[in-house]
C-alpha cells in the first residue's frame, strides 16, 4: 500500500523515511535479505493485524494429526484382540494415526516374540485401512508400532 502521490521506485533510506513521515505512515522493511532491502510505506499496526490474520487462516487450514493408542499384553486373548482390532479399524477410518503397543509387565519380557507376532498380525489384518509407518520396535518394556490411515481418493 504505497501512498497515492509517491512513485514506486528505489529511494535512498533518508528520502524513504522522509516520505513516510510526510504521509504520517511507517517505513516497514518487508524483505531485509534482498539487495537492496525491500521496504514499504504502510500503517505498521494494520500490517501486523493483516499478518496475524494470515497466520490464523494458515493455522486453521493445517491438518491436526490425532494419534490413538491401543494397548495389548503379550498373552492377549483372541476375543480381546478382535475387540481392540475393531476399535483400531474405526480409528483408521476416522483418519487418526494408530499407535499399537504391547506392554511387557514384570517377567513377561520373555515373550517379546509373542508381542511382535501379535503386532504383525494386527498390521496384516488392518492392511486395507492403513499402512505401517513404523514396524514393531522394542523400547524398554514396550514394543511399539505405528499405522497411518490410507488416504481417501
Amino acid at each position: 500500500m504505497v501512498g497515492d502521490n509517491v512513485e514506486v521506485g528505489i529511494y535512498p533510506i533518508a528520502k524513504a523515511i522522509a516520505l513516510a513521515e510526510e504521509q504520517g505512515l511507517d517505513l516497514v522493511e518487508i524483505s531485509p535479505k534482498a539487495d537492496p532491502p525491500v521496504c514499504k510505506i504502510i500503517d505498521y499496526k494494520k500490517f501486523l493485524y493483516e499478518q496475524k490474520k494470515r497466520e490464523k487462516v494458515m493455522k486453521a487450514k493445517a491438518t491436526k494429526v490425532i494419534i490413538k493408542e491401543i494397548r495389548f499384553g503379550p498373552n492377549t486373548d483372541d476375543h480381546d484382540y478382535e475387540f481392540k482390532k475393531k476399535h483400531a479399524e474405526k480409528f483408521l477410518k476416522d483418519g487418526a494415526k494408530l499407535k499399537a503397543y504391547v506392554f511387557f509387565k514384570g517377567r513377561s519380557i520373555v515373550y517379546k516374540d509373542k508381542g511382535e507376532i501379535l503386532l504383525l498380525r494386527l498390521a496384516q489384518e488392518l492392511e486395507e485401512f492403513g499402512k505401517v509407518e513404523q514396524m514393531p520396535k522394542l523400547e524398554g518394556k514396550r514394543m511399539t508400532m505405528f499405522i497411518a490411515p490410507k488416504t481417501k481418493k
